[in-house]
This record gives structure tokens, C-alpha cells and sequence, in this order.
């Protein structure tokens, strides 16, 4: 049997999940067609033939993950390595998300070596158990507490594709990037009636980078320098049910307010129908989140690197404010501004909300 070998995938991939097989055992292939869907945590990919042939057995079943180099598919005939990307392997077009290397474990946990060996016997992850013992000691009864907890919750759910990215995502900001966040209110009353919020957000979003470009930038923490970027390329945070796709677009400061709305609408419905090119999941030089859509008024949102801030809106409400001198009730928007405190200072932050604010006041 010739054993043909999940194919390097590029980008440092080191695992798929098998989607789905278009081939079944007995099936005659011919070269370069599809043989089965993989994804990964970039793309779900469809792998093609390397070989006309027969197959006469698949390693796996959809849901289970294969790893770069392992068995995938034995084709009949004599033994031959196909290890190696063989064949063109095309990108579908159902995109996850752009993924950075897993995070290495909190490192401190204190426990006997007794106490880990039945942690291992009873699958518990030290990291999730509450130690009672002295100085942060685990027990074996804080181990065994668990354990019934874990039982009484049934199986555990694998985050795979978008939300295992995202899981990823977060641990990396939150090991690696200094957040600060500073809020504000915008007071949109002078808004014209029909005025597109996200629209009004990307023009103003633009504006702050126009005012304060250190905020439109990658900061490199290898050699603590950063890259101030020409061109405004906007990550547009956006829930799907499969969890928080960022797709990016491009070239935001070029663009008429039409032109603006109409690739706004196309991206986020791209990205609802996962239909988002690979392309356009990766290097925005800066994220903005419309969380208030949903709820919330106020935020901390998260900077992922190489990006050095993230602009959330929260709910639009009616609020008490100030107006010529006297008390009046307008429509205003909450805004957090969450920056990397490595590569910007306050003082930058604080000159960029204001200038968010001062274009969002206006009429038009």
C-alpha cells in the first residue's frame, strides 16, 4: 500500500482536523483531485490527489485531527513516500482566522510528585484546580475535587477552528502586549438622520490616525522597535457563531464615504458567510470593535500584536450633557480605547481619541 501523508500546509501549520472525505476506499482518483477537506487555523483547505490510483484506506474520520507528516490516505500499490506537498493545494472558501503560536503553560504550580501522577490518572490539569495546601500547595483532595467537579460537567468541549484561534489570540495579548485603556463619550446629536455608525466610526478612526499616526502601527517586541504604517488598514471585529473572525479592510483613508459603506457591508457579510479570503484575515494596522451593537457601554478591548491599539464603540444612548451652557438630553456614543503602553504613550492615546471625537461630533 502507498501511503500518501498529510502535506505541509504552509505557514507553520503542524495539525488539521479532517472536515469532510470526498473519496471513500475502493474509489479510482485521478492526479490532482480533491480527496478531502482539512481545516486548519487559517482555512479550510482541500487537499488534492498527488497520483491517479486507487484508494483502499483513509487514516481518520471527519472531526478527528491529523498531523503534518501522518498517514492520511493508502492508495493501492507498492510503498512510495508522499510526505511533501505534491499537486496544487487550494485555499476553500471558508476562512477561520489567522493564528499566532500557542503560548507556552503558566509555569509555579506547586504539588508532590504524587499529587501530579494522580492529576495524570485522573486527567485533571493542575493548572484548573484550587490549591488549600500551605504556601498555594495542590492536594490530593484538591485534585480529587476537581475531578468530581470535571464528572459532574460532563464532557469537555475541544475549541477547534475560529474559537480555538481566538483562544490562542488572547493568550498571546494578554502574555505579551502592556494594555492601557482610556474612555470617552462622543456626543453625536449633530448627526444627520440615517448616519451609519460604523461608517461615521472607520471616517473617525481614520481621522485619530491622521492626528496621532503612532496608533496605526506594529510594534516588534524582539527589537522594541515599531513600524509606523503609510496606509490605514482597519480590523473589523466581528461575531459569528463560530466565534470572533477580524477581517481587514484595506485602505480605509482612500476611500469615499460609498465606496467605504459598500466594502463594509461586503466584508462583514463575508465574513458572517466565512467566505472571507485568507488575504484579508491578517496585517490590519488597527483593529476597531462595535461591541455596543450588541451591549455594553464602556470596554477593555484587547490589542493583539503586531497592532498597538484597538478603537471599541459602545451602545449609542440618550445622556445628560452640557449644551450651550445649559443641561440638555442628546445621543452619545461610548468609546474605549485600549492601546499597547510599550509603543504609545498616554499622551498619543489621549490625542487620538480626541481627534475620534471632534470627527464624530460633526454633522457630516
Amino acid at each position: 500500500m502507498k501511503i500518501f501523508k498529510l502535506p505541509d500546509l504552509g505557514e507553520g501549520l503542524q495539525e488539521a482536523e479532517i472536515v469532510a472525505w470526498h473519496i471513500k476506499p475502493g474509489d479510482a482518483v485521478e492526479l490532482d483531485q480533491p480527496l478531502v477537506s482539512v481545516e486548519t487555523a487559517k482555512a479550510v483547505v482541500d487537499i488534492p490527489a498527488p497520483y491517479s490510483g486507487t484508494v483502499e484506506k483513509l487514516f481518520g474520520n471527519p472531526g478527528d485531527t491529523a498531523h503534518i507528516g501522518a498517514p492520511l490516505i493508502g492508495f493501492a500499490g507498492e510503498e512510495v513516500d508522499a510526505g511533501t506537498v505534491v499537486g496544487k493545494v487550494e485555499v476553500g472558501q471558508t476562512v477561520i482566522a489567522q493564528a499566532p503560536a500557542p503560548a507556552q503553560s503558566v509555569a509555579g504550580i506547586k504539588a508532590t510528585p504524587a499529587v501530579r501522577a494522580l492529576a495524570r490518572k485522573l486527567n485533571v490539569d493542575l493548572a484548573m484546580v484550587t490549591p488549600t495546601g500551605a504556601d498555594g500547595l495542590i492536594t490530593a483532595s484538591d485534585v480529587q475535587r476537581a475531578a468530581r467537579i470535571l464528572a459532574d460537567l460532563g464532557p469537555q468541549e475541544v475549541l477547534r477552528g475560529v474559537r480555538k484561534v481566538m483562544a490562542q489570540s488572547m493568550t498571546l495579548a494578554h502574555a505579551e502586549v502592556a494594555s492601557a485603556t482610556i474612555m470617552d463619550d462622543a456626543d453625536i446629536h449633530a448627526w444627520r438622520e440615517g448616519s451609519h455608525i460604523m461608517s461615521r466610526l472607520l471616517r473617525a478612526l481614520v481621522a485619530g490616525c491622521r492626528a496621532e499616526p503612532a496608533l496605526n502601527a506594529w510594534y516588534d517586541s524582539r527589537s522594541v522597535g515599531r513600524h509606523l504604517m503609510k496606509n490605514v488598514d482597519v480590523g473589523i471585529a466581528v461575531d459569528t457563531p463560530d466565534g470572533l473572525l477580524v477581517p481587514v479592510l484595506r485602505n480605509v483613508d482612500k476611500l469615499d464615504p460609498e465606496a467605504l459603506h459598500a466594502a463594509l457591508s461586503r466584508l462583514i457579510r463575508d465574513a458572517r458567510e466565512r467566505k472571507v479570503p485568507p488575504e484579508d484575515l491578517r496585517a490590519n494596522t488597527i483593529t476597531l470593535s462595535n461591541y455596543g451593537s450588541i451591549a455594553g457601554l464602556y470596554a477593555s478591548p484587547i490589542v493583539l500584536p503586531p497592532t498597538v491599539a484597538i478603537l471599541g464603540a459602545g451602545r449609542i444612548h440618550d445622556a445628560v450633557v452640557a449644551f450651550d451652557g445649559a443641561p440638555a438630553v442628546h445621543r452619545v456614543v461610548p468609546l474605549s480605547l485600549t492601546f499597547d503602553h510599550r509603543a504609545v504613550s498616554g499622551g498619543e492615546a489621549g490625542r487620538f481619541l480626541g481627534a475620534v471625537i471632534a470627527d464624530l461630533t460633526q454633522a457630516a
